[in-house]
């Protein structure tokens, strides 16, 4: 059979399987689905899957495609490596081929935010990953826009920060926090530049795909540009804007709440919140060769392609992949051919949703359009009303993901389960009674024992967004939420949190001199591991995350510890000037210190004291409240 009429053919049953009319994850037959596809990633040429899918074609689709049937005709169906590698060779170029040298006219080498930084070993490498966007950075060739044909990139016509490593290419996330580094070093051209391809991308596709390559074109990741497009104009007071790109914001966001909304029944009452979900047939082309290998386990079409989906889905929710998206005999035990993703409520989307709709409220506002903002302020009021009523839950004290399947929350630890404090999802006037709650549940999760960050999950499943990895976006979204509470002892966490980041970030880059995109938990200074690849390097999100941490903390950060050997009671007084509505916690502290010291171990009454930090000794008694084994709240029910 001809090679394009099969590839039709086959594209066409898997789309009507079940009913549903579902396109592959692009229409290209080179790059998103197909024999010649197929043929080159079983093959098994490159340890990476994504290696071939980012190459450029020499030829248009048509010849290459002719070229690959004859190569099949002539070796009945059945190439060797050999001529497969023949034919790439002669066919494609190398990736990375579709990028120019490009220097950054708005990059300069003192940012003012190197002032804030006093430690000079930190400063020293702030200056260095402030260096690193230069390296990070890539501008597409003219030929790219010439022939769009010939590449799997999404031509954008400005030039763009990546995360490094085999992400080639723009991350929709990520760039949040690439974002907010770059607007820290000074490089608001860059940023503009950025947030103008992500609407022109809105424009052609109606949303921001996963990454910047076709084969992402029916998944995108959480949606934060809006939040960064409010980090830009905050910055800059650039409100025109807003006012050129407020049609094309909306856009994006009618995007979610018509593509990924569904209806709860709880209580008698329908909750509307979002969930990821793909809308594609077919293995994840970047990853063909490990979908459609694991995929081996089941033994229908239908199971496969639900698999396919689930595989796509958690892409799509960032985290790809955890044992937050297993589901098996209503637990998070199991394996990743246990996902099921698009039948949960993830606490972060909705808070993001909130958030986005919060942000347009207040944007037409200020355009005068009031008919629109009261539309928005309403969405964000029906949100948080969801997400309360739905994901919170009072006495686990925190905000679950909800499983539609089994009915119920899932009562696992994931830093996300805090996101409402950082996008603001909860209700204001109830603020004490929030931070009280939240501040007992990860005192009883035991978040501080680990030296190297708070883990993804408590969950050791062998894949990369599991304990015990800890990944940038998640100790920003904990710090950043508990310090807006302004709950001092919430803010006091939070810098604890931040610290232990800083200096095992800074612990790793001074070994190896390197950035990762992970880390690992259970060590200062050890890098991540785990997942379907190896640990990268560069990298965007975690340079962005660290610049603003020590934007925010650099008067109070120091490399190494400073101790003073005054009187255990220096500590015990600063719990008893706290608030009294925290006092069961200043009880469970005071009770774990004198504990510790009954049972003879030594350090725990030598607190750190910072000279320019008049609540150091308040931070040395969060110590006893934070640090300890981990535990799940099996003990609780669900609603």
């Amino acid at each position: 059979m001809d090679v394009l009429k099969f590839g039709a053919l086959l594209m066409t049953m898997l789309g009507l399987v079940y009913g549903q009319n579902l396109p592959p994850t692009c229409d290209s037959q080179i790059y998103c689905y197909g024999p010649l596809l197929h043929t080159v990633q079983m093959a098994k040429i490159y340890s990476d899957s994504k290696t071939f899918v980012d190459m450029k074609m020499k030829y248009h689709p048509n010849e290459t495609m002719q070229t690959f049937q004859e190569m099949m005709n002539r070796t009945l169906e059945n190439p060797s490596i050999e001529e497969i590698k023949h034919f790439i060779d002669e066919n494609f170029d190398p990736e990375g081929s579709e990028f120019e040298y490009w220097d950054p006219l708005d990059w300069t080498p003192k940012p003012t935010f190197l002032d804030k930084v006093i430690d000079p070993e930190y400063k020293v490498w702030a200056e260095k990953l402030h260096l690193l966007w230069k390296s990070l950075g890539r501008k597409m060739k003219d030929a790219v826009k010439d022939h769009q044909e010939l590449y799997s990139i999404i031509y954008v016509p400005h030039p763009v920060i990546v995360p490094g490593g085999r992400f080639r290419e723009f991350y929709y996330w990520d760039s949040y926090w690439i974002i907010r580094g770059l607007l820290l070093s000074g490089m608001t051209t860059t940023v503009k530049g950025m947030l103008e391809n992500f609407l022109l991308i809105v424009d052609r596709f109606g949303f921001i795909p996963n990454g910047g390559r076709v084969y992402y074109a029916k998944r995108s990741q959480p949606p934060l540009l809006i939040p960064m497009i409010d980090s830009y104009v905050a910055h800059t007071h650039d409100t025109s804007f807003i006012e050129h790109n407020i049609d094309t914001m909306e856009k994006e966001f009618q995007h979610w709440i018509v593509n990924h909304t569904v209806t709860i029944n709880k209580d008698g009452k329908k909750y509307v919140l979002a969930r990821y979900m793909d809308q594609s047939v077919g293995p994840r082309p970047e990853s063909y060769r490990e979908d459609y290998e694991s995929a081996a386990v089941f033994r229908t079409d239908e199971e496969k392609e639900n698999y396919f989906s689930e595989l796509k889905t958690a892409a799509e929710s960032g985290w790809d992949f955890s044992s937050r998206w297993f589901v098996l005999n209503s637990t998070n035990k199991g394996n990743i051919t246990n996902m099921k993703i698009r039948s949960i409520i993830p606490v972060d989307l909705n808070a993001i949703i909130y958030w986005n709709a919060q942000i347009l409220s207040e944007y037409f506002k200020m355009l005068g359009n009031i008919p629109k903002s009261t539309e928005y302020r309403g969405i964000a009021e029906q949100w948080l009303d969801a997400v309360t009523k739905v994901l919170w839950h009072e006495e686990v004290g925190a905000w679950l993901d909800y499983d539609m399947i089994n009915d119920m929350k899932r009562d696992y630890f994931y830093p996300s389960n805090i996101a409402p404090l950082w996008t603001g999802c909860y209700h204001a006037e109830q603020r004490d009674q929030y931070i009280g709650r939240i501040l007992k549940y990860l005192e009883r999760s035991r978040i501080m024992i680990n030296m190297g960050g708070i883990p993804t999950t408590l969950e050791h499943s062998g894949e990369q967004w599991d304990y015990p990895n800890a990944w940038p976006p998640l100790q920003y979204i904990m710090i950043e939420g508990l310090d807006a509470t302004g709950d001092p002892w919430a803010r006091e966490l939070a810098f604890k949190i931040a610290e232990k980041w800083v200096r095992s970030n800074y612990k790793a880059y001074n070994e190896t001199e390197a950035m990762y995109e992970k880390y690992d938990a259970t060590v200062l200074g050890g890098h991540g591991g785990g997942g379907e690849y190896e640990t990268q390097l560069g990298f965007g999100w975690t340079n962005g995350v660290i610049m603003e941490l020590l934007d925010k903390y650099g008067g109070n950060l120091t490399v190494r510890d400073r101790f003073d050997a005054g009187p255990v009671t220096q500590s015990i007084s600063a719990l008893a000037v706290a608030s009294s509505t925290t006092g069961s916690q200043i009880l469970t502290a005071l009770l774990a210190l004198l504990a510790t010291l009954a049972a003879g171990s030594i350090g725990l009454f030598v607190y750190k004291k910072r000279s320019q930090t008049p609540t150091a000794s308040k931070r040395g008694a969060l110590c006893p409240k934070f640090c300890g084994g981990y535990m799940e709240l099996k003990d609780l029910n669900f609603d």
